[in-house]
C-alpha cells in the first residue's frame, strides 16, 4: 500500500513538474538547460483537409476535382468554426456561437506578445521550447509577430487563419510572401534567383523545421511563398501528451 501511495505521489510530481515547464517563458526554459526535451509534447503532422493546398480550387480544374475540392473547402470552414468560432461570412454560428474573439488569449512568445486562439497556445509553446533547444547554431531573435485579425485578408471566398487565431506571422518585413499581393513581387528577396525558398527569407530553416514538428503548417510551401507564415492545421487535443 505504502509503495503504491508512492507511486501516485510521483506521478503527481511529475505531472506538475510538466505543467510548469510547458507554461514557462522562453528565458525560464533556457534555464532549464539548453538540451532540455520538450515537455509532453506530441508531434504530429497537419491534418490534410485543413491545408490551403488540398481545397482550394482553379478553374482549369476537372468538375470531378472541383467537386470534391468543394467538398474539403466546406469541411475545413465547419472544422475551424467548431473548434475555434465562427466568423461572419463562413460557416454557420449554430456550429458555434462565438466568434474567434471570444477564444483569443493575449500571450508572450519569442519575447513579444500576440493574441491566438487559447487552444493552440500549447502548440506554439512546444515550438517555441523546441527552437530553444535545437536552433542555437542559427541565432534569431524576431522583432514582430502577428495573431488574430478582427477581418479577413483573403479573396476569392477564401478565409485566413489569421481570423481564427491559429496563424501567427513572424517579422512581415524581412520574411517575404513573394505572391501575395504585386507589392510583394518587388521586394529585393523576391526579384532575384534563389536555389531554395528558404533564401527569401531571414527566419532560420531550423525554425520551420521545429514549428512542423507540432501540427503547424508553413505556407512558404504554398504557391504564395508565405514564409512569414505558420497556422496550426494540426489537432487541438492532441497537443500535449497525456500524463
Amino acid at each position: 500500500m505504502r509503495a503504491r501511495l508512492l507511486s501516485v505521489v510521483a506521478l503527481s510530481a511529475a505531472s506538475f513538474l510538466v505543467g510548469v515547464l510547458v507554461s514557462l517563458p522562453l528565458r525560464a526554459q533556457e534555464d532549464a538547460g539548453a538540451d532540455a526535451p520538450v515537455p509532453a509534447c506530441n508531434e504530429q503532422q497537419p491534418q490534410d483537409f485543413l491545408v490551403r493546398g488540398n481545397w482550394q480550387t482553379k478553374a482549369a480544374m476537372p468538375a470531378e476535382e472541383m467537386r470534391t475540392r468543394r467538398a474539403r473547402a466546406a469541411q475545413a470552414i465547419r472544422y475551424r468554426t467548431e473548434h475555434y468560432g465562427f466568423f461572419e461570412g463562413f460557416g454557420q454560428s449554430e456550429w458555434n456561437a462565438h466568434p474567434p474573439s471570444f477564444y483569443a488569449r493575449g500571450v508572450t512568445a519569442f519575447g513579444l506578445r500576440v493574441r491566438l486562439n487559447e487552444r493552440i497556445i500549447p502548440a506554439l509553446r512546444c515550438a517555441e521550447a523546441a527552437i530553444a533547444s535545437a536552433c542555437t547554431a542559427t541565432p534569431y531573435t524576431p522583432h514582430r509577430l502577428s495573431g488574430l485579425r478582427d477581418r479577413n485578408t483573403y479573396h476569392n471566398g477564401e478565409v485566413s487563419n489569421h481570423v481564427y487565431g491559429i496563424a501567427i506571422d513572424i517579422d512581415p518585413d524581412t520574411n517575404t510572401c513573394c505572391h501575395c499581393v504585386a507589392e510583394w513581387a518587388e521586394h529585393p528577396l523576391c526579384r532575384r534567383e534563389v536555389d531554395s525558398i528558404f533564401e527569401r527569407m531571414s527566419m532560420p530553416e531550423c525554425w520551420v523545421t521545429q514549428f512542423e514538428r507540432f501540427g503547424f503548417y508553413w505556407l512558404g510551401h504554398d504557391q504564395l511563398q508565405d514564409t512569414m507564415h505558420f497556422e496550426f492545421l494540426g489537432d487541438p487535443a492532441h497537443i500535449l501528451a497525456s500524463p
